[in-house]
């Protein structure tokens, strides 16, 4: 039977504007997140995709509605019972890597293993991340040494340093060449199959609708449409 790692309920998330009627992002949003896959949000710019997606992950609240990570509603934790999900469960890759540039490689990917303290073994931890992205002989690089693939492939190592159940990455593809973003994508889905993380991403690259386990289109704060790629058992 198939698992769903998160689900929301008829979320809306509404943006106060002085004297004027709020800006209604998200409308009615109902999707549901299978465990151990790789979900795609899609949509054009300003379709509400990463205010889901910060909702989803805890970093942001729905005006209204319902949102549960592994059966528990976090839509009404506080903000210290989110942050504590969020360290032990969530990792992030933004669009803009956000690499610290004044750290190696080696020690980008350990500060997140400090951060969520994790409790093994660091260093056999951030070289098999590392050798997981293809990037085992770049430890002691700095991060402008590296491309910008490379950079992001980086930025993944250092997301599921700590072994989060959801890893969520917004626009990880948008700054990269087509054949680079294929091979992030094909990086993400070998993390699923071997480290049984869910990994969510946002895109608005049409080339990419294949990829996904399953894909949602979100338009004007709406889902639009679910394409079920692959179903999860």
């Amino acid at each position: 039977m198939q698992k769903y790692i998160i689900k929301t309920e008829n979320v809306d998330r509404n943006f106060p504007i002085a004297g004027r009627e709020p800006v209604k992002v998200l409308k009615q949003v109902s999707v549901e997140i299978p465990e151990r896959s790789l979900t795609i949000l899609r949509g054009p710019s300003g379709s509400g995709k990463t205010t889901l997606m910060n909702i989803i992950g805890a970093l942001d609240t729905p005006t209204a509605g319902k949102v549960f990570f592994d059966g528990s509603e976090i839509s009404s934790m506080s903000d210290a019972a989110k942050e504590k999900l969020r360290r032990k469960n969530v990792g992030f890759v933004f669009q803009s890597v956000s690499l610290i540039p004044i750290m190696t490689v080696y020690e980008n990917v350990e500060f997140s293993l400090r951060l969520s303290n994790y409790k093994g073994d660091k260093k056999q931890r951030v070289n098999q991340c590392l050798k997981m992205v293809g990037l085992q002989n770049r430890a002691g690089h700095m991060p402008q040494e590296l491309s910008g693939g490379e950079q992001q492939r980086v930025a993944i190592a250092r997301a599921i340093a700590h072994k989060p159940r959801v890893v969520f990455a917004d626009e990880p593809t948008a700054e990269l060449d087509s054949q680079t973003a294929i091979t992030v994508v094909n990086i993400f889905k070998k993390l699923v199959a071997e480290e049984g993380v869910t990994i969510v991403m946002t895109t608005h690259d049409t080339g990419l609708m294949d990829a996904g386990d399953t894909v949602y289109t979100i338009e004007d704060g709406c889902v639009a449409n679910c394409v079920v790629n692959r179903e999860i058992v």
